[in-house]
């Protein structure tokens, strides 16, 4: 399993993603998720990755591929453009794989995030599906995730503001929303890297990988653990009633072979 993000506010982008690929009883894999595309002063492109390892390295070789001949993300002139052409190679390995794998009962599974800005444009967020078909976050819904979402989701649904949330409280937020998700679920973990990119900045100049030690996750971690104790402490008193309401007794009437009822 996996957990990746990314966070799209006026400001600019924050993405970020675990290294986890595997984690069985005797048998922890990591690998990166995150690639960068980049033209600068032109073109900046980052996606997470997420789903078969094996399938999602082959999107990434074809892509990368391409780019380095100036072909694919390369030729861009927008990010919807850009989406549509990462979708191109997800059908091109699944017309490859799928067969192979749904003989052996495996399923074709990949999921990308791609955030970015082409230069004329503003920075945009997608998420591809395993069809190849793009989904772009909005003002309303400036985030996406893939994979493991269920634990990191409610700090972003309450903290995410897309006119309001500077790129630094993004990063934090993207920070705590992993730390959330890996200590609930054993299968995201680290080490986590994170990219936060500003707006018309057309180059990658803030990106940081954190290890399981890294002083300043740890730190984060733990100031935000005790700032949520301190918080609920400070919560309203719930007040309950000075006795116990008993429920009405309900009365259940019998009729009798008599023809007379009773309770």
């Amino acid at each position: 399993m996996t957990y990746c993000l990314g966070i799209v506010t006026k400001f600019g982008l924050v993405m970020a993603s675990d290294s986890r690929t595997n984690a069985g009883y005797d048998q922890v894999n990591v690998s990166r998720k995150m690639y960068t595309f980049v033209q600068k002063g032109e073109k900046v492109f980052v996606l997470l990755a997420s789903g078969s390892l094996s399938c999602t390295q082959s999107v990434i070789t074809l892509l990368q591929r391409d780019f380095d001949k100036g072909e694919g993300l390369a030729t861009a002139t927008g990010m919807y453009d850009a989406a549509r052409i990462i979708g191109e190679q997800v059908r091109r390995v699944a017309d490859m794989d799928r067969p192979s794998l749904e003989r052996d009962e495996y399923k074709f599974n990949v999921h990308f995030l791609l955030g970015g800005q082409i230069r004329g444009e503003r920075p945009a967020l997608f998420l591809i599906y395993p069809q190849g078909n793009p989904l772009q976050a909005t003002e309303e819904s400036p985030y996406l995730q893939v994979g493991e979402t269920k634990y990191g989701r409610p700090i972003l649904d309450r903290g995410i503001i897309f006119d309001k949330t500077s790129l630094e409280e993004a990063a934090k937020y993207a920070l705590l929303s992993l730390d959330s998700t890996m200590k609930s679920n054993v299968t995201v973990g680290p080490p986590i890297d994170l990219l936060a990119y500003e707006v018309d900045q057309l180059t990658i100049t803030h990106q940081r990988r954190f290890n399981a030690e890294d002083t300043d996750l740890t730190k984060i971690a733990m100031r935000w653990q005790a700032a949520l104790r301190q918080a609920v402490a400070r919560l309203p008193t719930i007040r309950f009633p000075a006795a116990p309401q008993k429920p009405e007794e309900s009365i259940q009437l019998v009729e009798t072979a008599g023809g007379e009822t009773t309770s």
